[in-house]
């Protein structure tokens, strides 16, 4: 392997809980049958991160994710003590990215200004629809009225950094009604979009009894039209499925795409870092299950990443950047030549998947619209030496 390069570092804490859990959803989330244990959880978690302080020594957080679950169930002060204990911890940069994730189902008044107040600087919002019959069909437990009002709450609570997530191929979704959820989401001038396809994932309710979804030639023109919607209204898609105004890219998730380094706490949390010194990079995991987490947060599952496997762990992420990353980028992360790659950067541009440019890896128009295809290539290669 060559010199591997010591990438930024950010810090994803996982809150698991969540008032009903939706059909489509494969997250590692539960529902909070009695409330959250906000204490004992704050608690866990700082506990975790003491244990892992050691193998990021030295090294300062370029962005902060709080994610779910919905973490909207926790209140501002257990919001507050979380960051507080987290900053005598680690060093942070002085302008980091802070972003927490909320549902408009678990808004109350003056629930976000506690949140800004605390120390979180953006906000997720996980609207999914304004149709209020298509939130129903998918199960969330708010409304079209609650996804407005929450968006005001986030504008009166002083939040000037704001992303909606919406998704579409909904079932039964229509093309029109697609395209009005994405009206209403770029009239309320948020700052980032995130703009995704349901998928049917594995050990969901909606993998086992499968909705009726739209076909194919509706999602695809849905998708067409959406693309120039976004675009017209100042949107840049710069991620597969992420839209933001000029200046307003999610650093965090950059971070991931980039395949930078990231400490996760709370149960299920996944982590990487790179360790310089010994060459190597590691996947971390934390035990799944709350009630196991609560027992136990410093129990962490360490894994090397093999070198034969880092090509695909790479071009995963990276790929999914609609302007690439630079080749070099791929040896510095890495550790690995750039002949770990050539033959399946050969045959993947040769199908008119990847641009021919040598300093450049990013996928073609083409490529994006059949990721998978491409990324399934790179699970083939067998160049990656040590």
């Amino acid at each position: 392997m060559s010199e591997l390069g010591l990438p930024p570092l950010a810090l994803y804490v996982h809150l698991p809980w969540c008032v009903r859990k939706c059909p489509y959803c494969d997250f590692n989330s539960h529902e909070a049958r009695g409330g959250v244990p906000e204490r004992a959880y704050v608690s866990a978690l700082l506990n975790d991160l003491e244990s892992q302080v050691p193998r990021v020594w030295g090294r300062r957080l370029e962005s902060l994710f709080i994610g779910g679950g919905t973490p909207s169930l926790f209140s501002p002060e257990a919001i507050d003590a979380l960051l507080s204990g987290i900053r005598a911890l680690l060093p942070w940069r002085p302008d980091l990215e802070v972003t927490l994730e909320a549902n408009p189902g678990t808004v109350e008044h003056g629930l976000f200004s506690g949140y800004r107040e605390a120390g979180i600087n953006r906000l997720s919002l996980g609207i999914q629809s304004f149709d209020r019959e298509l939130l129903a069909r998918i199960g969330r437990i708010h409304d079209d009225g609650d996804a407005y009002r929450a968006i005001e709450e986030a504008r009166a609570g002083g939040f000037d950094n704001l992303n909606l997530d919406l998704m579409f191929g909904l079932p039964g979704q229509s093309r029109e009604q697609g395209l009005a959820d994405l009206r209403a989401a770029v009239g309320a001038r948020p700052e980032h979009i995130s703009w995704y396809q349901l998928t049917l994932e594995p050990n969901t309710l909606f993998a086992a009894r499968p909705p009726v979804l739209p076909a194919e030639d509706t999602v695809d023109a849905l998708f067409t039209e959406g693309q120039l919607l976004l675009r017209d209204e100042g949107y840049t898609r710069y991620e597969i499925s992420a839209y933001a105004r000029t200046g307003q890219e999610c650093r965090h998730n950059r971070n991931y795409w980039e395949f930078g380094d990231y400490l996760g706490l709370g149960a299920g949390a996944h982590g990487k870092l790179t360790d310089v010194a010994r060459g190597t990079i590691e996947r971390l995991l934390q035990p799944r299950q709350p009630e196991a987490y609560l027992r136990d947060p410093c129990s962490v599952q360490v894994t090397p990443i093999t070198p034969a496997a880092l090509p695909f762990e790479f071009m995963l992420n990276a790929l999914r950047l609609s302007r690439g990353v630079p080749a070099s980028l791929f040896v510095e992360r890495t550790g690995l030549p750039m002949s770990a790659l050539a033959r399946t950067t050969a045959r993947a541009i040769d199908q008119g998947l990847l641009e021919p440019d040598p300093e450049v890896l990013r996928a073609t128009d083409l490529g994006l619209r059949f990721l998978n295809d491409l990324l399934e290539q790179f699970l083939e290669d067998d160049d990656a030496t040590d």
